[in-house]
């Protein structure tokens, strides 16, 4: 690990973040922790929707083919030059190896050639920082009038990610639990394939949901031996389950065959029950953690924060207001991880070796 010369306490500062961990190639600039300069996102997922999922070779290739031109639109849409940026974040981890490969291996070279610091970031951690940010000239976009105060309670929801996390300070965090199988957005996605919807699940479950009747029939919510922690895999079953009972068919049929065999109505019911079972199950966690430790803030990061089920049960359960990041800065990002880099700069957190910074796919908070 190497410190920054100037570790000591840095004020002024614009820091350029790369993220590649799964399907978006993204550039991101932010300047002093708060202020949005430049959001750059390309997604391969028109490549992967034929699939139902994330293709990992298909989305590496992607990142290798665009990266270079999303670095540049980043420095043009902020319109800057290499001189003006002070520092590179990266996401080394979690994520798909090949992904996470191509976003570090650029990194790494632009640190060197460019003489710049860098800063190895966990993306998960990354979620969490897109909420510091709260201006921008950038049209488009409607960011939190104040950043997140500590001690602050964020609960992470994205299709890879199910996490609580109680922060008292920046780099001073405790992770209360975490899914022990699926993510909440996998379940999503996985139920959605079930009813037969369009990858990505949640926004799709999301669209059907209001058309069915959420009381409809009951599904189970795991009970878990540590407090916090999430399980999805069981309401996933309990779902495929009755949607065979509802064919009039046993646990033998195949559940590719169920969105012919089930009527537009049902399918609907399911999304319905479904999304209000699996919002209900981090919501309830979430609730519990607020108050046990009575946070100053909540922050709800990750693709599924954009959730209209989540705002709504949070919104008439918690006493407190919670400031959404915009939708376009809840899924992965480059600029989530340029914020991080700054507070990992501005307080003197260790930089990492461009010549040995080395992917963590497995790497958790």
């Amino acid at each position: 690990m190497h410190l920054h010369p100037c570790s000591a306490m840095i004020s002024r500062m614009i820091i350029l973040g790369i993220e590649s961990s799964c399907d978006e190639t993204a550039c991101g600039i932010v300047r002093d922790g708060n202020e949005l300069l430049a959001n750059a996102v390309f997604s391969s997922m028109d490549q992967h929707v034929q699939y139902g999922g994330i293709v990992p070779e298909v989305a590496a290739r992607s990142h290798i083919e665009v990266i270079n031109g999303v670095i540049e639109e980043a420095l043009t849409q902020a319109r800057l030059s290499w001189d003006d940026i002070d520092g590179i974040a990266v996401t080394y981890g979690a994520g798909l190896g090949g992904c996470l490969l191509v976003g570090v291996m650029t990194a790494r070279t632009l640190a060197i050639t460019k003489d710049k610091p860098l800063y190895g970031i966990n993306h998960v951690e990354g979620h969490v920082y897109a909420n510091f940010l709260t201006t921008t000239s950038l049209p488009g976009y409607v960011l939190p009038g104040s950043a997140p105060e500590f001690p602050c309670l964020a609960l992470i929801v994205s299709g890879g990610h199910s996490q609580l996390v109680l922060f008292r300070d920046h780099f001073d965090y405790t992770l209360l639990g975490q899914t022990q199988d699926d993510a909440v957005g996998e379940a999503f996605d996985k139920v959605a394939k079930m009813i037969g919807l369009p990858y990505p699940g949640g926004p799709s479950v999301g669209k059907l949901a209001p058309s069915g009747d959420a009381h409809a029939f009951t599904l189970p919510k795991a009970k878990m031996p540590g407090k916090y922690d999430f399980s999805f895999s069981g309401v996933k079953t309990a779902v495929l389950r009755h949607a065979q009972a509802m064919c009039g068919k046993d646990f033998t049929f195949p559940s590719r065959l169920l969105p012919e065999a089930l009527s537009e109505a049902q399918k609907a019911d399911i999304a319905a029950v479904f999304q209000r079972v699996a919002i209900e199950t981090v919501a309830d966690k979430t609730i519990q953690a607020f108050e046990e430790f009575s946070p100053a803030s909540v922050v709800i990061a990750g693709g599924v924060a954009s959730s209209p089920e989540l705002r709504r049960q949070l919104k008439e359960r918690l006493p407190i207001e919670i400031n959404y990041q915009d939708p376009k800065l809840c899924t992965d990002n480059g600029a989530m991880i340029a914020t991080l880099g700054c507070y990992k700069m501005q307080k003197g957190q260790p930089t990492a070796d461009p010549y040995s910074l080395e992917i963590e796919p497995n790497l958790s908070m």
